[in-house]
């Protein structure tokens, strides 16, 4: 059944009907009256969000949050206790990449007396639940004004449920009215307009400009950093078993190489201080996800071969010491996101949603301009450089550091071939689909690598734990070999998706 809540607004005089549906039958439940403090900055950043901060006056935890809906995830509501002039901390900081630090102060008072009924069926299970809820909203320097609203919200039961529910309340007088929290509508017009932060477009122009297209990447990268930021801070793991530390470091890491790959198009003066900015982001979300990534690897391993069994109290012990450099570098990755650099970080971030300092060559069409800059990056992979060789000549006795290097040209060259898929050539999906296999062929082998080091580390800083690290380390090591040995075939099909971007080179 539809999850979805129904809104209607209803005359002072208006009556609630009966249900008129088989077996079914209403369960009134005690009215009670509720008072709540909506704080919000001047320019109401939190309600043009889709988030909220309030006191609720009489409860155990009066001070909630409401955060917005997040890449398919949301933690709901968030109840704490505290002193009724002053908000939480920690709920501060939840909505700071809104705020960016602006003052909160009440914005609107909301007296609601309410009057649930529950919709129940033979058993007595609940099936929905009506709220008849009178307003009487006061905001600063207006009228005090009262409005009446009746919320249907269905809980279980056959999706015709609510259909009749709605035929009733409509064949009563009621009025359909947009799902818009109580406090946005006492707030009035201005707690509807558009966030600070713009999202990206729900579809581009026909033909695109490079324009259009740099700008809705943009968009869509600070989204994706500003979205997982109260996540980060609550920590808690994101449904299919991702964290929101890598989420927001890919997030970073993204848009960094996006600004690089339409360098042309972007005002360097304006880019190269933001990527930096990132960068020093991403650095602070590293030490959490290497170590998250090292536990997950370190069971994995363990586990690889069941016909030679590692001692387990070495693992527990093993996972105690990264759990700990885990918490370490979690810390220090709170306090980077309650400093002043972190909250200008997130300002810069949101302007750039709103204006972005393009050059001519940005009104140029799309189709004309993207191609060419993917080619960069792709010829930095076919061709290397700096000492480090290109795709194709990769050897396998390569050093790790050849390897992980190969890694991240591929992992330009794939955002880059996903951003210019806009622009309209075929051609560019089936070479980012390639990419992206590519780079997670790499990414496994810059995880091995990496946890082999470290295993070995350990096991010299832990004697006692010396057997248990270097079988840990051998078995990563032949993972490793094992992307060496399967490396030539990926590269190969990844290569021929590529080669009509010599045209540009």
């Amino acid at each position: 059944m539809s999850r979805e809540v129904r809104s209607f607004d209803v005359a002072p005089a208006f009556v609630l009907p009966p249900p008129d549906a088989s077996g079914v039958r209403a369960r009134p439940r005690p009215e009670v009256t509720v008072t709540a403090t909506y704080l919000d900055t001047a320019d109401l950043r939190l309600a043009r969000a889709g988030a909220a901060l309030w006191h609720r006056a009489g409860e155990t935890l009066p001070w909630a949050v409401r955060l917005p809906h997040a890449n398919g995830f949301t933690p709901g509501e968030l109840h704490r206790a505290g002193a009724p002039d002053r908000p939480p901390e920690e709920l501060v900081w939840l909505v700071a990449a809104l705020t960016r630090g602006a003052a909160l102060a009440p914005v609107a008072v909301l007296r609601t007396v309410r009057r649930r009924v529950d919709l129940v069926d033979p058993a007595g299970a609940r099936l929905a639940e009506i709220a008849d809820d009178t307003v009487e909203a006061a905001v600063p320097g207006r009228a005090v004004r009262v409005f009446r609203e009746v919320v249907v919200t269905p809980l279980a039961g056959a999706p015709e449920l609510l259909s009749a529910v709605e035929e009733r309340l409509l064949a009563a007088g009621a009025r359909p009215a947009p799902p818009a929290p109580a406090h946005v509508r006492a707030l009035g017009a201005a707690a509807a307009y558009p966030p600070d932060a713009l999202p990206p477009a729900p579809r581009l122009p026909v033909p695109p400009r490079a324009a259009d297209v740099v700008i809705d990447v943009v968009r869509a990268g600070v989204a994706r950093v500003l979205a997982h930021d109260p996540l980060v801070r609550l920590d808690e793991p994101l449904p299919g078993g991702d964290t929101a530390v890598h989420q927001m470091r890919v997030g970073c890491r993204r848009l960094r190489s996006d600004l690089r790959t339409f360098g042309r198009l972007v005002d360097p003066r304006w880019a190269r201080p933001l990527r930096a900015e990132l960068r020093w982001l991403a650095d602070r979300l590293a030490g959490p996800r290497d170590a998250e990534v090292l536990r997950a690897r370190m069971h994995e391993t363990a586990a690889a071969d069941p016909l030679v069994p590692l001692d387990a109290a070495d693992l527990a012990r093993l996972d105690t010491i990264l759990a700990h450099r885990r918490d370490e570098a979690y810390g220090e990755l709170q306090e980077a996101l309650r400093t002043r650099r972190y909250l200008v970080l997130v300002q810069r971030l949101t302007a750039a949603t709103r204006r972005l300092p393009l050059l001519s060559a940005a009104g140029e069409p799309a189709a004309a301009i993207l191609p060419g800059l993917v080619a960069r990056p792709w010829r930095r992979l076919v061709k290397g450089g700096h000492g480090v060789p290109g795709a194709g000549r990769l050897a396998p006795d390569a050093p790790d550091v050849d390897w992980h290097q190969v890694r991240i040209h591929a992992k330009r060259a794939r955002y880059a071939a996903e951003a210019a898929q806009a622009a309209g050539d075929p051609r560019l999906a089936p070479l980012a689909r390639k990419l992206a296999k590519l780079q997670n062929l790499l990414g496994e082998h810059a995880d091995a690598a990496m946890a082999a080091e470290t295993w070995l580390a350990l096991g010299e800083a832990h004697p006692d734990l010396a057997p248990t690290c270097a079988h840990l380390a051998a078995r990563e090591r032949a993972a490793a070999t094992a992307v060496r040995t399967t490396y030539p075939t990926r590269w190969h099909k990844t290569e021929r998706k590529g080669t009509f971007l010599t045209q540009y080179v």
